[in-house]
């Protein structure tokens, strides 16, 4: 019998929106392994993409702090969303996070040995939080963005505190229009982010293993259409096309009115202010991102990296 759960199902389901019993046999056929069985059900016409879920297994907050034109998002682990809410485990957060604007990398070591503001090192706080609060943390990751004229953007997505929450966006906007422009501008392209996804600011920042994720996929639903090999070959180039569009944050669809692509938007915005607007980079960073697994194997995992 392959090695799965009942969970195992449900997940297959929450990723890809399949039937129970679509999900088990593509379970059964992939021997438990789920990211298998998202790719056949998807070759098959049962689940159109995997499904952008925000549902994670980790617990904590992103933190966002900007500098002048400097950002930087920074995400604190914690076994409980109870920790969470609490006001020390907050201050920490938002103390490292300011932190970690002095940091020259996006090394989360580095940004342990930094200074904590009320003294010692960001790992000398942790370590006390650690013991007071009675729960595992871990500094998990940390990304900056800058640029050398304009604005840096932050934006938390229903925070749980300022600048705080399980959703943080950067918007790196190189310009010399003023200020107050570009904040709207960035502000109106953050909540985008939040909303949208995006795997990478434009098609060729994305990830190759998962643009060969997609063609194979692409070409396996080809497949089973049948037709000739030359109409296959341009069905799984327009599948991977598509994706690329729909993934790349400068070719997607913006949100506000579903109908402009981003790098539409943001030229236009340059053009009415007189002066080019670049949209340099952006940061999103959703608590536990990634992780994707049972909280007992998290709180384990968070544990390890305490003690190591």
């Amino acid at each position: 019998m392959a090695a799965f759960t009942a969970a195992d199902v449900k997940t297959l389901r929450e990723k890809t929106g399949a039937g129970m019993m679509d999900a088990k046999k593509a379970l059964e056929a992939a021997d438990g392994d789920i990211e298998a069985a998202v790719d056949a059900l998807r070759a098959k016409g049962l689940a159109t993409a995997q499904k952008k879920s925000s549902r994670t297994a980790a617990e904590g907050l992103v933190g966002v702090a900007v500098a002048g034109t400097r950002g930087v998002a920074v995400e604190v682990n914690s076994e409980t969303d109870f920790v969470a809410k609490n006001d020390k485990f907050q201050d920490f957060v938002r103390k490292t996070t300011e932190a970690a604007l002095s940091v020259e990398s996006d090394d989360v070591e580095a940004l342990k040995a930094a200074a904590y503001p009320e003294g010692g090192t960001v790992a000398d706080k942790l370590t006390d939080n650690v013991a007071t609060i009675g729960e595992n943390q871990q500094v998990r990751r940390m990304k900056t963005v800058s640029v050398e004229n304009g604005v840096v953007v932050p934006y938390v997505h229903n925070a749980a505190a300022p600048n705080l929450g399980k959703i943080g966006v950067l918007v790196a906007l190189e310009s010399e229009a003023d200020k107050a422009t570009l904040e709207g501008l960035g502000k109106q392209l953050a909540m985008h982010i939040a909303a949208a996804f995006p795997q990478a600011l434009d098609a060729e920042g994305l990830d190759p293993e998962v643009i060969e994720r997609e063609r194979k996929v692409a070409a396996e639903k080809a497949a089973e259409s049948g037709k000739p090999a030359e109409v296959q070959e341009k069905m799984v180039e327009g599948a991977v096309k598509k994706f690329a569009k729909e993934n790349a944050l400068l070719s997607q669809v913006f949100v506000m009115d579903n109908k402009t692509p981003v790098a539409d938007v943001v030229a236009k915005a340059g053009k009415d202010a007189g002066t080019p607007i670049v949209l340099k980079d952006y940061v999103r960073f959703q608590l536990g991102e990634g992780i994707e697994k049972e909280e007992s194997d998290f709180a384990a995992e968070v544990a390890a990296a305490v003690a190591g």
